[in-house]
């Protein structure tokens, strides 16, 4: 069945098309009388009208829409709260937030055909060839959001196992173990958190942490079988997810936690809160990164300059389980 038009609304109405186009895309300066606004709105309603985004996009030359693409990366609470932020912030400017998950499968430029956003939002760098593209085309293009600098961005990852491995220590764990993950699409974050508990053992006269893959949807119990037969006391967790797997690996193998096995995850997910026990975590400064990334998205619409990146350090929150 054909989709209502602008003119099943004007002859609906007893009123020109001109007429339902000044009202219902609320044209400034249009002369139209209250009751007139109220029948138009009155008939669109009750044939279930919705304006052309592309439509109005021709005319008022530009988008409602900003996409922001999300690398391929599993979601978490991290980028889950980022987006929330970003939608809610730019709702107030009018503007709908489209999320595009992109798997590589098919070039980007044919998302921008598709779509013809006003502007694009990356949670990793863009490709130069891109950002060209995105740029002839008119589309406004927001940085990504983390660090431009890539030794910030490694510096920040191996920061985080350093405080993981720093509380652990501080708490008397000599013998430590880092669970971490083998998704290719996690490696370059894995691989930095690795190093940075290495790095954190040496500089603290420990032996190397034994490196062990854990899956977030199976208790690891094997894994905690193996350490515990090494001495390990501490567990270093890619992120709050395998430190679950890992407390729930504990319970199977017999082992209390954090009495014969401490453990620290990373994401303070809403799930290590209520977790028995309770997870020791560390937190990532999501609120100021969220902040930063809507600021950045209004200040590239509004022409001026967009802030720093916010130095805002994570930390660690202490808990039950270490």
């Amino acid at each position: 069945m054909p989709g209502v038009t602008s003119s099943d609304v004007a002859r609906a109405a007893g009123v020109s098309r001109t007429t339902v186009s000044y009202v219902l895309n609320d044209t400034p300066g249009a002369s139209v009388s209250e009751a007139t606004r109220a029948r138009i709105h009155a008939a669109a309603a009750r044939l279930g009208y919705a304006p052309s985004a592309a439509a109005r996009t021709l005319r008022r030359g530009r988008s409602d829409l900003v996409v922001c693409v999300l690398p391929d990366w599993p979601t978490g609470p991290v980028v889950d709260s980022v987006l929330d932020h970003l939608t809610d912030v730019l709702a107030a400017r009018g503007l709908f937030v489209l999320v595009h998950h992109h798997r590589g499968s098919r070039d980007l430029a044919d998302l921008w055909r598709a779509v013809t956003p006003r502007a694009v939002v990356g949670l990793a760098p863009f490709s130069a060839a891109d950002v060209a593209a995105m740029e002839r085309a008119g589309i406004q293009v927001v940085g990504a959001a983390q660090p431009a600098d890539d030794d910030a961005f490694d510096r920040s990852q191996r920061g985080i196992a350093a405080l993981q491995v720093d509380h652990l220590a501080a708490a008397g764990h000599e013998r430590l173990a880092v669970a971490t993950t083998d998704d290719a699409r996690l490696s370059r974050f894995a691989d930095l958190r690795v190093a940075g508990a290495r790095d954190a053992c040496a500089r603290r006269g420990l032996r190397p942490p034994l490196r062990t893959v854990v899956r977030p949807d199976e208790a690891a119990t094997r894994a905690v079988r193996d350490w515990h037969g090494q001495g390990v006391t501490g567990v270093v967790a890619y992120n709050d997810d395998l430190a679950l797997a890992v407390v729930a690996g504990a319970r199977e193998a017999g082992l209390t936690v954090p009495g014969r096995l401490a453990v620290i995850g990373v994401d303070d997910a809403p799930a290590g809160r209520v977790a028995s026990p309770p997870l020791t975590t560390v937190a990532q400064p999501v609120g100021p990164q969220s902040d930063h990334l809507a600021a950045s998205v209004l200040a590239a619409l509004d022409g001026v300059v967009a802030p720093p990146w916010p130095h805002d350090p994570a930390r660690v929150v202490v808990r039950g389980s270490a």
